[in-house]
């Protein structure tokens, strides 16, 4: 019997290998990215032989629907030829902008690592991030709302990015750890609502900001400095099949990193904000008692301390919110505030 190195060798003789493969129900042209020991095949670049359809991104096997597996040596084939054609427009694209030298900034303090495969890096990932208090966390998703599938899972700690492949890794991840870093309660997260709250003296928004505007309102990054961000934007628009291509071209991994790298250094900025009306409260409460007499408040049937004037202008503070926001922000017809309308 053969050992397990000797078993893992053997199948690693397959990878890369284009393969023409007879299924139960069809017969597809592909190449196999990796052959696991539980009896699943992951194939990219493949084709149903029948039709000539392409289908995006890797397709996983089983083992028990395959009838036979033949080495394959495509001669010119009209469908065939212009194998994502799509996909290397885009990255061509993406190679030609600023974007690579904004990406080369920000390497030498970022940190990422990627994890495909639920052996050797998984493990230690998935302990060193429920180690932490605090954690970004990014996505990428493929296909229409009622059928979005998560392609890819960023999680940033201080001091490295983790790209998780959801489309390789499957539900196993989750069963094994991320599903229980994502529910956990004390792990928290970034949002720029509440600052937007108590900024505007109790109004809410028509939406929730986009990451380049938290970014560049919140840590003044400048414009030309969130091409990466814009860059991820577009291609989940304009062309979503790129997270789908595998093996990740090293460019869009970047993009991604870079993507979350952002907010950690966002949620410290955002809770100063929240909390900067508490401590100024605090302050004026403090300086009341050590600069000015304290009135005590007798009304027969307990004593108190009578609001410091400070602290009781905090609802005039409100109210001159209230009057900027009406101001500088149109109302819709559900009383919150069109961010788009926004005028200085």
């Amino acid at each position: 019997m053969a050992s397990f190195s000797e078993e893992c060798r053997f199948l690693d003789c397959f990878k890369r290998k284009r393969v023409k493969i007879t299924l139960l129900d069809t017969q597809v042209i592909a190449v196999i990215q990796r052959i696991n020991l539980n009896k699943t095949v992951i194939l990219e670049d493949v084709y149903e032989v029948q039709t000539g359809r392409k289908f995006p991104g890797v397709k996983l096997i089983f083992g028990h629907d395959i009838v036979k597996v033949e080495l394959h040596f495509p001669v010119s084939h009209a469908n065939l030829c212009s194998v994502d054609d799509a996909h290397k427009t885009t990255l061509q694209s993406l190679g030609n902008r600023t974007i690579l030298d904004d990406i080369v900034e920000h390497e030498d303090s970022m940190n990422y690592v990627l994890i495909d495969e639920l052996q050797e890096k998984f493990g230690p990932a998935v302990t060193h991030i429920q180690e932490q208090k605090v954690i970004g966390i990014g996505a990428n998703f493929f296909g229409p709302v009622e059928q979005e599938r998560l392609c890819w899972l960023q999680v940033a700690t201080k001091n490295v990015v983790y790209i998780f492949d959801i489309l390789l890794l499957g539900a196993r991840a989750f069963k094994n750890g991320l599903c229980m870093i994502l529910e956990k309660r004390h792990i928290l997260k970034v949002a720029d609502l509440m600052l937007f709250y108590k900024d505007t003296g109790g109004f809410l928004p028509d939406r929730v900001s986009t990451l380049q505007e938290v970014v560049r309102i919140h840590l003044k990054v400048p414009v030309n400095k969130l091409s990466p961000l814009w860059i991820q934007e577009q291609c989940t628009e304009e062309n979503p099949e790129v997270w789908y291509i595998r093996p990740c071209p090293p460019v869009l991994l970047k993009i991604m990193a870079v993507s979350v790298v952002h907010l950690l250094p966002l949620r410290l900025v955002l809770l100063d904000a929240l909390m900067s009306d508490y401590t100024t409260l605090v302050d004026s409460y403090m300086s009341s008692y050590q600069n000015k007499s304290v009135h005590m408040l007798h009304d027969g049937k307990q004593n108190g301390v009578e609001l410091p004037e400070e602290i009781q202008e905090l609802e005039a503070v409100r109210q001159e919110r209230i009057k900027w926001a009406s101001r500088c922000y149109l109302v819709t017809d559900d009383g919150l505030l069109d961010r788009s309308s926004f005028k200085s």
